[in-house]
């Protein structure tokens, strides 16, 4: 299976079975903003990469059937919804993982063990919620960034991602793109200002 670190597979699946939906070009950018997140999840929760992957899938579908009925607000609700539909989705497939085990021997059905899959700590509990928390906020700037890249002019980005990603100092900056201290600094504030602007939208309306 192409790994997760190329998505295309995945989304090109994904996509199809969304085909009834009109605006594809939406979900799109919705799978391309939060399929790492979701994966990312799925995996430190102890899933394999082919697991995961179908986490990814299931989740997204799981919320285009309900985005109709889910109502924005400015209390991270989305965040929180986001994260019980992926921890339920997590669940399922220890629970598909199980019935793949072969049956136990009948001597050890008298074991006081907890099979897998009740022992398997709730994925919606504190230890996914941990990691959802860490991840949320970078991802959320990774994804900002994305789109403000296409957004902006191309060299207006080589001068921001130099000095603010890559963090080479002006001088060098200066040098290498032929470009004033004053540019420099005034590109990244305005970069910085439309990343804020595109993180404020992915919070108050991820699609």
């Amino acid at each position: 299976m192409k790994a997760i670190n190329d998505p295309l597979l995945t989304r090109k699946s994904l996509l199809s079975r969304l085909k009834d939906w009109n605006d594809q070009e939406s979900w799109r950018a919705f799978f391309d903003t939060y399929w790492k997140i979701i994966y990312h999840a799925a995996v430190k929760a102890g899933l394999t990469d082919a697991e995961a992957q179908d986490v990814v899938q299931e989740t997204i579908l799981a919320v285009s059937k309900s985005m109709k009925t889910f109502k924005y607000d400015a209390n991270g609700s989305f965040k929180a919804w986001l994260l019980r539909l992926t921890g339920w989705r997590i669940k399922d497939q220890f629970r598909k993982r199980q019935k793949e085990i072969k049956a136990p021997r009948p001597e050890a059905s008298t074991s006081t063990r907890t099979a897998t899959v009740e022992r398997i700590a709730d994925p919606a509990g504190q230890a996914l919620e941990a990691v959802w928390s860490q991840e949320w906020e970078t991802n959320l700037l990774e994804a900002a960034i994305e789109r403000v890249k296409r957004k902006v002019d191309p060299d207006q980005y080589q001068v921001f991602h130099l000095y603010v990603v890559k963090k080479w100092p002006v001088a060098r900056v200066s040098r290498a793109l032929k470009v004033g201290a004053g540019r420099i600094y005034l590109t990244k504030h305005r970069i910085n200002k439309l990343i804020k602007k595109e993180i404020i939208h992915l919070q108050h309306k991820p699609i």
